[in-house]
């Protein structure tokens, strides 16, 4: 598996991969819904943000945005803070290890940024990604959680970088 930057020639598989991923999570309309959508859109988030893949033998396996500070696509870092958004692993690669690879790439690619913590939203029924994130030592954060839109609730999970003061 190799880890890389999405080129314009990826935007249209990322974007099926994406859908696919989420395709659980988007109860209201489906595919067609305005976030799926938006899901689909890879290449706009990879000129407004940095779209990342995980891919072997040329398929794309899975992809990740990471939202730098002061992007459209930042929702919930604070100063000092990285963030990334849309993690998502092809259903026929599931269980390879793809999610976790991509997870570490957001983490040393935001730590070398001088990022002082990690942090990202997920859907309350993304239970899979959940224990990704705890595994990874990613810890709630609900005074942070946020609706970006009714009838959408996300938590947030946050992992220091950095020795904080307690």
């Amino acid at each position: 598996m190799r880890l890389r930057r999405a080129t314009p020639e990826d935007h249209e598989a990322v974007g099926r991969a994406t859908v696919a991923a989420y395709a659980p999570f988007l109860h209201d309309g489906g595919p067609t819904s305005d976030y799926a959508l938006r899901l689909a859109d890879t290449a706009t988030r990879d000129r407004e943000a940095e779209v990342w893949v995980a891919e072997e033998d040329g398929e794309i396996l899975g992809s990740v945005t990471i939202c730098l500070p002061g992007t459209p696509w930042a929702q919930r870092a604070e100063e000092g803070e990285g963030e990334f958004r849309m993690l998502a692993v092809d259903p026929s690669a599931r269980g390879r290890g793809v999610g976790r690879a991509l997870l570490d790439l957001v983490v040393e690619r935001l730590r070398a940024d001088g990022a002082r913590a990690v942090v990202l939203g997920s859907l309350g029924d993304m239970t899979d990604a959940h224990r990704l994130y705890e595994r990874a030592g990613f810890t709630r954060v609900p005074e942070r959680d946020w609706s970006p839109q009714p009838g959408v609730h996300l938590r947030c999970y946050r992992l220091p970088m950095t020795r904080e003061e307690p």
